[in-house]
């Protein structure tokens, strides 16, 4: 297709950036058929290029006095709805193409939320694991030392991701602070005691399991007696299984980039609070869960293998709860195989394209990403409107905000589905519910 084509040829490298785009576009090809003006507005070839990238260097220096020099990041995507709002990740796999490719997707994550927020992200190649407070510490005032001046609460609002938790926020925010000379809701996923909101920790993992839960009751089903597989081990991870424990499922994995860890006999809450023990305070591996409890198995990760083999046990629910793409076309077939029909995404764009596929020629409740995980944007956006009033909102208050809004972005993306001839379809009914809102937007507000 022709933006398509335009976006491989400007930036031939940008592999995660691609996969982004052509999904949308794929999906998208119907509206733009009975929308004409959107093509003389040259709609795509807007959309898909920032409306700012900001690049910087980050030195600092360790406990042993050595400096170190790491790339800083910040994509401001689309403005169109609210101010730029999306997460900072700090991993050494962070580069210009994949936090292009998780803005671009925030872009329309947030537009399905109904709130008012734009789309962004951020991030280094710096990798907190292993390094002390202190040094995460001078890392991120340096990082803020330069981003300051890019962002604010009614500019660009950024919120934690991989590597990125309440302690770095913590930092972030003090040195804000301290050079922006104001107390204001600049960034999300802060402590309780200075801004932050309840449930915020918690959102992205219920959010996906509400979602879940609502793709079930189109079928007449619920969670409960569902054995479900869940990847990764950090905040996503930690409370889709709790939620999922809540409304009576079995969880039987977790993950992390040693291996992962299946449990047969289920993940329960007292096994939880020692998973987080582990990963938050201790930042050990999942491997010391089998350790704790013998039932578990611990297998290693294998590069060589070309597939995941935590998706091939036998379950009726999975949620990719790590990274991107981390269900091949392999893993997929191997998860329909074994009986799982439905799957959440807690991750940003976990599956292929050709595992996509396969779910959808499969007919399996399939919630990707930008619909599954949106409750963490949710509530930060909620967050933000509770900074702007100064006040704070009861933990039954938020949650049942939440659960509000993860069954709207449902619904909107069901109907959306059935009104373009594919029930079912949650992909393309989210891409066209939040790529409509956003252009819409844009051209309201002329050629900027």
């Amino acid at each position: 297709m022709e933006s398509i084509k335009f976006v491989l040829d400007r930036d031939p490298h940008e592999r995660e950036f691609h996969q982004a785009v052509t999904e949308v576009v794929e999906s998208i090809q119907p509206v733009l058929d009975k929308n004409p003006q959107y093509r003389r507005e040259a709609i795509l070839a807007r959309i898909v290029e920032p409306e700012r990238v900001i690049l910087f260097r980050v030195p600092w220096v360790d406990d042993q006095g050595q400096v170190h020099v790491n790339r800083g990041f910040r994509i401001q995507m689309n403005s169109a709805i609210g101010p730029y709002k999306g997460g900072l990740r700090f991993h050494p796999s962070v580069n210009l193409s994949i936090l292009k490719f998780l803005a671009f997707e925030q872009v329309f994550k947030n537009a399905l939320t109904s709130l008012p927020m734009g789309g962004g992200k951020g991030g280094s190649d710096f990798d907190p694991k292993g390094k002390s407070d202190n040094e995460v510490m001078r890392f991120c005032q340096s990082f803020m030392a330069e981003l300051f001046r890019h962002i604010g609460p009614d500019i660009d609002v950024p919120a934690g991701d991989i590597g990125v938790g309440a302690r770095e926020i913590g930092y972030l925010f003090g040195m804000y602070k301290k050079l922006a000379r104001e107390f204001t809701g600049v960034l999300t996923g802060k402590s309780l005691n200075w801004g932050g909101s309840l449930i915020r920790p918690e959102a992205t993992g219920y959010g996906c399991t509400y979602f879940a839960a609502e793709m079930l009751a189109t079928r007449g089903e619920t969670l409960e007696g569902k054995d479900c597989l869940v990847s990764g081990s950090g905040n996503v991870a930690q409370y889709t299984i709790e939620k999922l424990i809540d409304l009576g499922a079995k969880p039987l994995t977790c993950s992390d980039s040693s291996g992962y860890v299946y449990d047969p006999t289920g993940i329960n809450h007292e096994k939880l609070v020692f998973l987080k023990k582990m990963k938050n305070i201790q930042r050990g591996r999942v491997s010391l869960y089998a350790e704790q409890y013998p039932e578990a198995t611990f297998i290693p990760v294998d590069q060589d293998l070309g597939y995941n083999p935590l998706w091939s046990h036998k379950a009726h629910c999975a949620f990719p709860s790590a990274t991107q793409n981390e269900i091949n076309q392999k893993d997929a077939q191997t998860l329909v195989d074994n009986g799982v029909y439905l799957v959440s995404e807690g991750a940003n764009m976990p599956t292929t394209p050709d595992g996509v596929n396969i779910f959808l020629d499969h007919r399996i409740l399939y919630g990707p990403g930008k619909a599954a995980n949106a409750g963490g944007v949710s509530v930060s956006g909620l967050e933000m409107s509770q900074n702007s009033m100064r006040l704070n909102w009861p933990r039954e208050e938020v949650d049942k905000r939440l659960k509000t809004i993860m069954k709207n972005i449902h619904k909107m993306c069901r109907e959306t589905a059935e009104q373009y001839g594919i029930p079912g379809n949650y992909v393309t009914g989210a891409n066209i519910a939040g790529f409509v809102k956003v252009v819409d937007s844009m051209i309201d507000q002329g050629v900027v």
